[in-house]
């Protein structure tokens, strides 16, 4: 059977439409908005949730669009048979009637100022030159030097600063007619300023740009915003009244952006998945924006694709806020014992209640640990469960992680982040106190960094044996050998030195249920070494001296025990 083909990555509305893409029907966006009037909307959600195509739609929908040679553009076949078209005439209307001035920032992500200002320069002197056809009309006689000068570059800082505002007012003067305004992941310079050290200046320019293009322009239609978080109007909305922002905990706008249950529905039946519909739900689905439970679009269109070359392919963990992880992990690294259960709380699938607070600067994040949670809730790690309001008025939500897709890239990412800050720290005492048989020292230096560790309850074999082979890598001269066939079983590590005529160790581990349960599996575990003749696989590799060592855990508590 033939299938569409998937839109992974496509971005541009009119190759969704042209090129025969799957396309589900958002075109509703647009009606909303022209009946709520708002003058500057600002939607924040999570990366790849569509709010980039979602704004090349709004763009080839309203845009009075001309080519580099000033003929009309005629856009309104690509929006055939879609919602749109059966709303009425008081929105079809609204078709091709406005100029319109669309933007993305997210090129301004480099390691300077300079270059991240010289790529927003470029950005803008780009959307410049898209219009360029309007010097034609004897209308811009006195606008023409100063429109070249930025459509070559070559304008003041202080011209690019109020550049928005000078491009609506120049689309105006040659159609007679307010611009709309789109401005597309607005929030990327800010970030990448905060992580390079520059952040003020960035704030500064965005200011300006913002201030001259959006609160005071009177050629402005409306303007739509998309980008991840919210940014106080303290830091770069300052005396925007006309703003409106529609977070993800707003109810209006709730489906979208990402995939409705009946949306993937659709998909499934479409591409022949339905079976595959329960596993969809469990790893890609869990968001709620306002009232609508939202799928991953991103994520589920990538599974659909390699599963229409592989029906049995396991899934994955495709979304990853990249972007967003320095400052993850920053937050993680600052985590304290509370932090650190909290995290481990919901890994295991429980939620956590924290304030919350939508007005966030990048410059005060790591002020305080209640900015982790907002910063993971806002930029798609976690779900609202339920909200309350206490009685000084202060809102809380009840946080959870969506689905297993997050739950993976916690496993994974933050686990690691740990693994990291733990392995950077001084290990000699560690090293050490195992190879002088100082049993006390290492189930000292043991249980130390243990309680600075993150695990969890499903999976704490694996995570005590990753622990273990981590902390005691890196040892100078020796190597660690995990899960090697020796004797009659498998051994949980082997610490192997590289000349022959020094001892060699064997350990095992066993988990205790129970505290008072430690003494008793360290011995389980010495007990298992000489049972299944562990040492076998060393001695016949050439060691003549191998110590046994047996270890139990529980929770953050370990024993440590040598065989005599």
């Amino acid at each position: 059977m033939g299938y569409k083909p998937l839109p992974v990555g496509i971005e541009d509305f009119e190759q969704m439409v042209t090129k025969g893409y799957y396309f589900i029907d958002k075109t509703n966006l647009i009606k909303e908005i022209i009946d709520k009037k708002g003058a500057v909307n600002l939607f924040t959600r999570p990366r790849r949730f569509g709010k980039t195509l979602n704004l090349s739609m709004l763009q080839y929908y309203f845009e009075d669009m001309y080519d580099l040679n000033g003929e009309k553009k005629d856009n309104i076949y690509l929006f055939d048979n879609l919602d749109i078209m059966t709303a009425g005439d008081i929105y079809t209307c609204h078709m091709g009637q406005y100029p319109v001035i669309n933007l993305s920032l997210k090129s301004a992500k480099c390691s300077s100022y300079e270059d991240s200002i010289d790529m927003l320069r470029t950005t803008i002197a780009s959307e410049f030159d898209r219009h360029k056809y309007i010097l034609k009309s004897d209308k811009l006689a006195d606008k023409k030097e100063k429109f070249l000068s930025i459509v070559r570059d070559e304008a003041k800082d202080v011209v690019f600063r109020s550049s928005l505002k000078f491009l609506s007012e120049c689309l105006y003067a040659y159609f007679g007619k307010k611009a709309i305004i789109l401005l597309d992941e607005y929030d990327v310079p800010l970030e990448n300023a905060f992580l390079n050290d520059f952040y003020d200046k960035m704030v500064d320019f965005i200011r300006s740009f913002f201030e001259s293009g959006l609160k005071t322009n009177s050629n402005m239609e409306f303007a739509v915003i998309t980008g991840c978080l919210r940014i106080s109007k303290e830091s770069i909305f300052t005396g925007m009244n006309n703003l409106e922002i529609i977070s993800i905990l707003n109810d209006s706008y709730d489906e979208y952006f990402g995939f409705t249950e009946d949306e993937v529905g659709k998909l499934c039946k479409d591409y022949d998945m339905v079976d595959k519909h329960d596993e969809i739900k469990s790893w890609y689905d869990g968001y709620l924006f306002g009232e609508a439970n939202i799928y991953n679009p991103w994520s589920l269109i990538r599974y659909v694709k390699d599963h229409l070359e592989n029906r049995n392919k396991f899934a994955e963990s495709y979304w990853a806020n990249t972007r967003s992880n320095s400052i993850v992990k920053k937050l993680i690294e600052m985590a304290d014992d509370d932090v650190k259960r909290e995290i481990e709380s919901v890994i295991e699938g429980n939620s956590v209640e924290k304030p919350v607070h939508e007005d966030i600067t990048y410059d005060e994040i790591y002020k305080n640990m209640d900015n982790l949670w907002n910063f993971m809730f806002f930029t798609g790690y976690f779900r609202k469960v339920s909200e309350r309001i206490d009685s000084d008025d202060k809102r809380y939500l009840e946080l959870k992680l969506p689905n297993r897709e997050v739950k993976y890239i916690f496993r994974e990412k933050i686990l690691a982040w740990f693994d990291e800050k733990v392995k950077a720290k001084d290990r000699s005492k560690l090293f050490s106190s195992l190879l002088e048989r100082d049993v006390k020292a290492f189930e000292k230096e043991v249980n130390d960094i243990l309680l600075e560790t993150i695990s969890f309850n499903d999976a704490y074999e694996s995570f005590y044996h990753g622990f273990l082979a981590g902390i005691l890598s890196g040892m100078d001269r020796y190597t660690v050998k995990s899960n090697r066939e020796g004797g009659k079983g498998r051994s949980d590590l082997f610490i192997k030195p590289v000349s022959r005529r020094n001892p060699a160790f064997v350990i095992e581990f066993k988990i205790a249920d129970k505290f008072k349960d430690l003494d008793k599996m360290a011995d389980e575990a010495l007990k298992q070494i000489d049972d299944r003749k562990y040492v076998k696989e060393i001695e016949d590799d050439g060691y003549e001296t191998v110590y046994k060592y047996g270890i139990s855990f529980c929770g953050k508590d370990c024993m440590i025990k040598l065989a005599e």
